[in-house]
């Protein structure tokens, strides 16, 4: 029998399949078009101290192999999160795991506190790197600023951390350097990269928000570099690949440049069962190709 399963921290997921933070809501929305529990782990939306209404619309828009959003993180806040969305996540056997959002350190530590306390809770995706909010990547483009928050947190819970990078940086290893030191358990890279688009019969910029951030097919190359990129230099570290994973193909490509887990994001609006498409493709294609173990691909193009 293929074993698929895979160790990001203290978490073992049976598969190395994640749903992408953002784009699968609090897992309620998604529960009726596929079961939860056949996940490697459910990532839900972003979570913040206070409810946040997000940004103006129009927030969404396609563009040529992906989306551009500027949702602005909207959510209900860690009070919300914890009494109505957490107690229909704890009825699945999946790892849960949170992506926090935060202005100021006490904002993220606070957060982990309350989730910490609340139990149901696997991990924690430190969300320092979103495009589409004022100040959303402060901590993302400053290695300093990165390990105080990580550093931060690693004191404050026992649970799996997974700090999230931004591509739009110069040097995405020292911000993981950053983050692994102070104690991350994992990196997940990339988020979404920054641009805009322009109606032009209007001539008026398609968002309210001016700029937003490009997920889907088009930033795959750019994601699987950074991948590769910070699996050469810290190769210790457990990544989770992200940005255009559409296919398992798609997948197993992240998995050779050095990623333990994927996540599937973009996809899932075109089909909402593409994360679970996914994690079946990965095992078909070890058993066809003899290979016993998933864990065996990991970082397999740089050996």
């Amino acid at each position: 029998m293929v074993n698929t399963s895979v160790k990001i921290g203290k978490l073992t997921l049976r598969n190395p399949v994640m749903t992408g933070s953002g784009t699968f809501g609090f897992g309620s929305e998604m529960s009726e078009a596929l079961d939860l529990s056949a996940l490697g782990a459910c990532v839900v939306k972003s979570t913040s101290r206070e409810p946040r209404l997000g940004n103006p619309t129009p927030r969404i828009i396609e563009t040529s192999s992906g989306i551009l959003n500027a949702i602005g993180l909207q959510n209900g806040g860690i009070d919300n999160f914890i009494e109505e969305k957490l107690p229909f996540l704890r009825q699945y056997d999946v790892p849960i795991i949170v992506n926090l959002v935060g202005y100021e350190v006490a904002d993220y530590v606070y957060l982990a506190e309350r989730l910490t306390e609340a139990g149901g809770v696997h991990a924690l995706e430190i969300n320092i790197s979103c495009p589409n909010v004022k100040h959303g990547c402060d901590f993302a483009v400053d290695p300093k600023l990165t390990f105080e928050l990580i550093t931060a947190l690693r004191k404050a819970t026992d649970l799996t951390l997974i700090t999230k990078l931004s591509p739009n940086v110069t040097d995405v290893v020292s911000v993981g350097r950053a983050a692994a030191d102070a104690g991350s358990d994992a990196l997940s890279l990339i988020n979404t990269l920054l641009g805009t688009a322009i109606d032009i019969r209007k001539r008026k910029f398609r968002l309210a928000n001016v700029t937003g951030g490009l997920s889907g097919p088009a930033i795959k190359p750019i994601a699987l570099r950074m991948v590769w990129q910070v699996h050469q230099a810290l190769p210790n570290i457990p990544l989770v690949g992200m940005g255009g994973i559409v296919t398992a193909n798609d997948a197993i490509e992240f998995l050779l440049a050095g990623a333990t887990a994927v996540a599937v994001g973009t996809a899932t609006f075109i089909n909402p069962t593409a994360a679970i498409d996914v994690a079946n493709g990965i095992e078909k294609f070890l058993a066809e190709q003899g290979i016993d173990d998933v864990n065996e691909l990991i970082g397999a193009v740089t050996r």
